[in-house]
């Protein structure tokens, strides 16, 4: 490792990394010196049109292996973001040779691999890190803040999450996300891992005791061997008393929504995976009286919009950009931080309860 760089090599040309490429270039501590595909041409490609949009001063080495690209003396950190039936492999290699992991979720198909993963990682001394993005905003920050001093919405009774997005027929027949092999948890996997994080952390890290889950519909791409989850709903229950409920799904319309609800008021956010695009990231408290005399029942909306200065995506200060320079500064100070394995332990252990209590007929499943 050189100077105060973060040394990045990309597991795949995925669509996502072009995104964390600018997250990269925008850190102030790291850049990306190789990136592997299937084929040396294919990473030049992606390479060439990255570079187009957001250039880097130092060159950036096309590799047609990915084993090649993971023993390269000029990367430090891994960045994997392959289909998640292919990731174990890869991030068990990784950290074998010493590299750090940030991983694209759903990290793995059980939580057997999962753990396996983070073991490999914690033997191996690099850091393990899933890529949520949010995880890292100041906007989940300053609500699970208030949350605690109970200072939004009172006591926290209930949580309600909701990620989808209508995939035509294109998509249900040939996206990856409806091959049972390549991401076997289909929308579970792809959008419900967001919606358990966001439970989680409403929850204060909490885990949930119980759950009931069903799919509600499934799908089947025409190569795909089975069926996964194509429209998904969940049902968890907490020793306290609080409960929470979340539903996924690549049939309905796109919605991104956080429902908490408390004693005194709730609170909601329309936009938490996300954010809509703008320079910062807003959430509505919400406070509603009933005002009752004698013959007349006037119900009084009070809503009390809040934000913080943090831009959608692309800025040095948007969530995506926070997690890469949160990584890299793990990496560059040798001070792991092991709270982010222990997260993505959490939400697969959930996600693997969800798809037990689905698979016996959505039967209650003790976590």
């Amino acid at each position: 490792m050189t100077g105060a760089t973060c040394r990045w090599g990309f597991l795949s040309t995925a669509a996502i990394a072009r995104k964390n490429w600018k997250a990269v270039h925008l850190c102030g501590n790291g850049r990306v010196s190789a990136v592997a595909s299937r084929s040396v041409a294919k990473a030049q490609s992606f390479i060439d049109e990255c570079m187009a949009e957001v250039p880097q001063q130092q060159e950036v080495a096309a590799v047609g292996s990915y084993a090649e690209l993971i023993e390269r003396e000029d990367v430090d950190a891994i960045y994997i973001p392959l289909p998640t039936g292919l990731r174990k492999e890869w991030v068990l290699a990784a950290a074998k040779a010493g590299k750090h992991v940030l991983v694209e979720k759903p990290v793995a198909n059980n939580l057997e691999d999962a753990q396996a993963m983070v073991d490999a990682c914690a033997e191996a001394g690099v850091q393990f890190m899933d890529g949520v993005m949010f995880d890292h905003s100041k906007r989940l920050a300053e609500i699970c803040a208030q949350l605690k001093t109970e200072s939004a919405v009172g006591k926290l009774r209930r949580i309600s999450t909701h990620f989808s997005f209508s995939g035509d027929s294109s998509f249900q027949q040939s996206n990856i996300r409806t091959d049972s092999v390549l991401e076997p948890h289909g929308c579970l996997g792809d959008l419900g891992w967001y919606c358990i994080r966001m439970t989680l952390w409403a929850a204060g890290l909490q885990m949930p005791t119980h759950v009931t889950a069903r799919t509600i519909t499934p799908l089947q791409g025409k190569d795909s061997e089975g069926d996964v989850p194509g429209e998904f709903s969940a049902e968890l229950s907490f020793s306290n008393g609080l409960s929470a409920a979340f539903y996924c799904s690549f049939l309905t319309s796109n919605q991104q929504t956080v429902l908490l609800s408390g004693s005194d008021g709730y609170l909601t956010v329309d936009d938490f995976v996300l954010p809509f695009y703008d320079a910062e990231a807003a959430w509505t408290e919400h406070d509603h009286v009933l005002d009752i005399d004698n013959c007349r029942w006037n119900f009084r909306q009070h809503c009390d919009r809040k934000a913080v200065p943090e831009y959608a995506s692309g800025e040095p200060n948007s969530s995506e950009v926070n997690m890469v320079r949160t990584f890299g500064n793990c990496v560059l100070s040798k001070k792991l931080d092991a709270s982010y394995a222990e997260l993505t332990i959490k939400t697969q252990r959930i996600l693997d309860a969800c798809r037990r209590s689905d698979a016996a007929g959505g039967v209650q499943i003790e976590i």
